[in-house]
Formats: structure tokens, sequence, C-alpha cells
């Protein structure tokens, strides 16, 4: 039986978060459908263009992110402070960006006068609206239903275009964030859709790999701010030059016509993590495979397991064997 959403996602425990969704029909969210020879490459940039909008939109960075033939990948960063932090302004602006919301919150961002009745209705939508801005479920369904409106409005159809709920998977410690977003990464590759991640479009590390050309990082995306534990900027705690290589060379494994090979002692990020090169290769390729509603290390599971009150939690002897410190 399917979870509550409420009872897979626990922001106290981790604000990291892969979701996936899948495309239910035999015509393809993108690429070319195998039956009618029609292709659907187009809406990848459908896919990402919504991605990224909906980002700058709600307190939820994007991590990672992979716009598959019929499905798609991202792994979230929840700001909960930060939406906290928002003015009652910013909230009603940001949400209006998505929403013609109510007349009254219309009339409170024209600066009309409200009498005391209309303001504390107002008070209590925005307060709604800004749970609704770090909340996955809202996230998710304001890309999927974009999606799917404009697929079956070029499809000249109706019915769902995705399967009824977006799988969710809690990423409770540094190496479930980093296996996990490695996996995102090379889906292209996996999939045999690309051979390097340079060449993956539409997904997070091509748009990392190309803004480091210019000495920069994507706006759009969360960023990362090195290896430093103790650093307390908002971002991704691994060195970008340190991940980027790690996800080539692991590429380079995964495809039989590279060669690769990844020296575990000089490998930055996975010496700093205790992970081996036979765990890495199982994450990095088999992520999904192995875990359900979170991963982590086992002591981070049993941790999750207590805070949403669950009796068990499938994944507990794959995350022994493979996110344990060596």
């Amino acid at each position: 039986m399917a979870q509550a959403r409420k009872k897979q996602i626990c922001l106290s425990e981790t604000p990291y978060y892969h979701c996936v969704s899948r495309c239910v029909r035999q015509s393809f969210l993108c690429g070319e459908n195998r039956f009618t020879k029609q292709n659907y490459d187009h809406r990848r940039g459908w896919v990402e263009s919504r991605l990224l909008f909906l980002g700058s939109v709600f307190a939820i960075d994007i991590a990672a992110f992979a716009v598959m033939s019929n499905h798609t990948h991202v792994v979230l960063f929840v700001d909960k402070d930060l939406a906290e932090s928002f003015s009652k302004k910013e909230v009603l602006t940001r949400w209006h960006k998505l929403h013609k919301g109510t007349l009254l919150t219309q009339k409170y961002l024209k600066s009309k006068k409200l009498n005391k009745c209309e303001a504390l209705t107002v008070n209590k939508i925005i307060e709604v609206y800004r749970k609704r801005l770090y909340d996955i479920s809202w996230f998710m369904r304001s890309l999927n239903e974009y999606i799917a409106r404009e697929a079956n409005k070029e499809d000249e159809c109706t019915g769902r275009f995705w399967e009824g709920r977006f799988k969710s998977q809690a990423l409770l410690d540094e190496r479930a964030l980093l296996a996990c977003m490695a996996y995102v990464d090379l889906n292209p590759i996996r999939a045999n859709m690309e051979s390097t991640p340079e060449t993956s479009k539409h997904t997070s590390i091509f748009k990392r790999i190309a803004a480091t050309k210019t000495g920069k990082q994507p706006k759009s995306l969360l960023r990362f701010v090195g290896n430093d534990r103790i650093n307390t900027s908002k971002g991704i705690a691994f060195s970008l030059s340190d991940y980027c290589e790690l996800v080539d060379r692991t590429g380079r494994i995964v495809r039989d016509d590279k060669l690769g090979f990844i020296n575990n002692r000089e490998n930055k990020l996975l010496t700093r993590l205790r992970i081996n090169i036979q765990q890495w290769l199982t994450l990095s390729t088999e992520f999904e495979r192995h875990f359900s509603i979170a991963a982590g290390s086992e002591y981070m599971l049993q941790k999750f397991k207590c805070s949403i009150n669950h009796q068990r939690i499938r994944g507990m002897a794959k995350a022994k064997q493979l996110l344990n410190p060596i």
C-alpha cells in the first residue's frame, strides 16, 4: 500500500530528497516513440525550463536533475528557513507567478486598503502559501501538471500522462547525497543515450560543466561550496571540480566502450567519505534499486524510521553494506 507523503518526508532529519516521476503512456515523455516513430525530444526543454523556473519560485533548490525518455529525476534541497524569512509580500509575489491567488491577495499586492476582517483572511492565506513554497508535493505537482497539460495539448488527447504519484527518497547523509546525485547525472550514460557527462544535455552535470568553463557555477542550481565541513554557507559540501572528475571517471567505467579507472586513494571525495570502489560503483549505477523511501547509513535509517514512526524501512541491509563508513 502506498504511504502518505507526510510519512516519507521529515525535514528535521534531512532537507535533501530524490524524486522520480514516470510516464504511463506508450508514447514517451521525450525521445522517439518506437511505435509511431514520432520524435518528442523538444519536450526535454519543456521539463528543464519548467523545473528551473520552479526552483526560482519555491524555497526549494535543485541539486541535480536528469530528463530521460519516459521519466525524470530530480534531487531537491528544501530550504524551510528561507521560506519562513519571506515577507508577506514576497510570499504572495512568488505564489502569484504560479497561480492567480484570490481577489484579496491581489488587492493586498496592489497596496489597496483592507478592512480588519480582510487583513486577517489574507494573513491566513499567506501562511498557507508560505508552507506550500517549501512543500515537495506542491513543487512536483507544479512541474508534472504543467508538463502533462502541454503534452496532452500536443498529443490532442486527455487522461493521465504520469503515474499516480512521484517516488520520493530521503537522502540522510553525505554519502547518500553524493551517490544519488551521481546516479542522477549518469542516467543518460547508463541508458546509452550519451557517451560523456559534458554531452548529456538536459542534466545538471551538463549545466555545471558548461558553467565551469567560464569559472562560474549555474545560478539555477544549488551551489557546491567546497569540502570544508565547517563551511556554513548554504550549498553542497563538496568541491565541484572533485565531483565533476568523479562523475566523469565513473561514466567511463559505466560505458563498455570507454576506458575508465578510479584510484580510491587518490579520489578526494571517496577517501573523505570512506567509500570503496566496489561500493561506489554499485551506488552510482543501482541507487534507486536498493533503497525505498530513504537512503543513508544504517544508523541514519534507524533514526529516520523512528522520526516518521515506521516499524521498518526497506534497504537496511544494503545501507549496512553500501553506506556504512568502511
